[in-house]
Parts: C-alpha cells; sequence; structure tokens
C-alpha cells in the first residue's frame, strides 16, 4: 500500500530527461500505487487546453495509460500550470482538486497545497497572483491567438526569473505562521506541499502537539517523489536519464 506525491517537474521541450524520467516512473513505479497526487508545475508553463504541443499529448496520454491500470490520479494546479482545464484532465484521466485540499492519508487528515499561498513575504508575486484568479481575465487570455498566448506567457517567465534572482532566499520561503494558520484553519496535523524546491521533512510543534510538513522537491536535476504508506512518509530521488552522446 503506497499513494504517491509529485510537483515541480516543469516539462518543456527543451528538457527531454525530466520527461523521460517522469515516464518512466509513470510506466514503472506509478502502476499499483493506491493513488498518485500531482500538487502543481508539472509543466513550466500553460498558455490553455487547446495548445497543440506533441509534448502535452504524450504526458497526457502516458497519465491516461496509468489511470486506465487502475491508479486514482489527481492535480492541484502551481504557479506555472493554473490555466490548465477540464479537457486536459479527461484526456490525461485526471480529476483536479481545489487548492488548499483535504484528503484522508491512511487515517491521517492531510492538507494538499502547491505551497504558493504560504509565501506571504512575497508581496508582489502575492498581487500577481490575486489578479490571475480573475476569471474575465482568464477568459480574455484563453481566447487569444495561440502566437499570442505564447508570446505573453515568454514575456512573464522572463520577467519571474529577472525578479527572483534579486529577491532574498527568505522571501520566496513559506511563512511559518502562514504555515500554522492554515494547518489551524482546516484542523490537520500533517501538510504537503511543493512549489520550493526544498524537498525536507519538518517536524514541528503547533499549539503543544506534533505536526509535520512535507515539502516536495523538484525534478531538475533528480526525479523527487514522495512516498506514503500506512507506515509513515519518506522522501525518494530518482536519477535523470544522460543526455545521449552525439555520434562521432
Amino acid at each position: 500500500m503506497s499513494t504517491l506525491f509529485i510537483s515541480d517537474i516543469h516539462l518543456s521541450e527543451a528538457r527531454p530527461d525530466m520527461t523521460a524520467a517522469l515516464l518512466h516512473f509513470l510506466q514503472q513505479e506509478a502502476p499499483g500505487a493506491d493513488a498518485l497526487y500531482v500538487l502543481g508545475d508539472l509543466f513550466e508553463f500553460w498558455i490553455g487546453d487547446d495548445d497543440p504541443n506533441p509534448l502535452h499529448q504524450e504526458v497526457a496520454d502516458a497519465f491516461l495509460a496509468l489511470s486506465r491500470r487502475g491508479v486514482p490520479l489527481y492535480f492541484i494546479h502551481g504557479n506555472r500550470d493554473f490555466l490548465l482545464g477540464q479537457d486536459f484532465a479527461r484526456r490525461a484521466g485526471m480529476t483536479l482538486l481545489p487548492d488548499p485540499c483535504i484528503i484522508d492519508l491512511y487515517g491521517t487528515r492531510t492538507l494538499l497545497s502547491h505551497g504558493d499561498l504560504l509565501c506571504t513575504r512575497d508581496l508582489g508575486y502575492q498581487k500577481f497572483r490575486r489578479i490571475t484568479q480573475l476569471g474575465w481575465l482568464r477568459w480574455i487570455f484563453l481566447h487569444l491567438p495561440l502566437a499570442r498566448r505564447r508570446k505573453i506567457a515568454g514575456k512573464l517567465r522572463g520577467q519571474s526569473q529577472q525578479q527572483n534572482a534579486y529577491k532574498a532566499q527568505a522571501i520566496m520561503d513559506v511563512t511559518p505562521q502562514a504555515v500554522d494558520e492554515m494547518l489551524r484553519q482546516h484542523g490537520c496535523r500533517l501538510m504537503i506541499h511543493g512549489h520550493t524546491h526544498r524537498p525536507a521533512i519538518h517536524d514541528v510543534t503547533l499549539d503543544g502537539r506534533a505536526a509535520r510538513r512535507i515539502v516536495l522537491g523538484d525534478w531538475f536535476e533528480q526525479g523527487s517523489i514522495l512516498i506514503c504508506t500506512p507506515g509513515g512518509q519518506r522522501l525518494e530521488q530518482r536519477s535523470l536519464p544522460s543526455a545521449p552522446q552525439p555520434m562521432d
């Protein structure tokens, strides 16, 4: 018995090694799991379910194959793929979940989130996030021509990378008070999230009682998987495949 959690894969055509690692995981490791949860940023960016990018269909097919083998699949939006919609979810055999979301994890009431909601010290990002949640703005963006959407997404990614280069690391990490508040609000002692790219298991005390926060890792240098069983939780890494060497 095991339930699996991944996040922050950031798939793109520029990193076929990450795609290969994810496909191997879905085909060889995930079958037989009780469930698989993807906690956001599966893709580096998402401009709409109508984007004909072959990578998207390849990934959807791999998830659908896993779903047809009897593994329930769940997805929480990240800050990179918050526009991923029901059409892709159906093609991938996934169920979209709200952020945050509560599940029963082998008898433990568990809070799931992508994690960006917890980075409350990053005021600029939180403002941007509130804007991107506006339904009318999303509607307008998704009805723009694909080429225009790609251009806007590229510009936003560039601006984000430039801004993050000058931010203090503490600002881009979660705020402990925000973590405590979310746990209290939902009556949970276990939280699982991604976003910060700082994989770790944090055992803390909340209101005099033991609590745990598990942070999932990204897939830039190695795969990162959380394996949960009735007996506990463990973070594991997986090597990315080596890039093929050019022929002489």
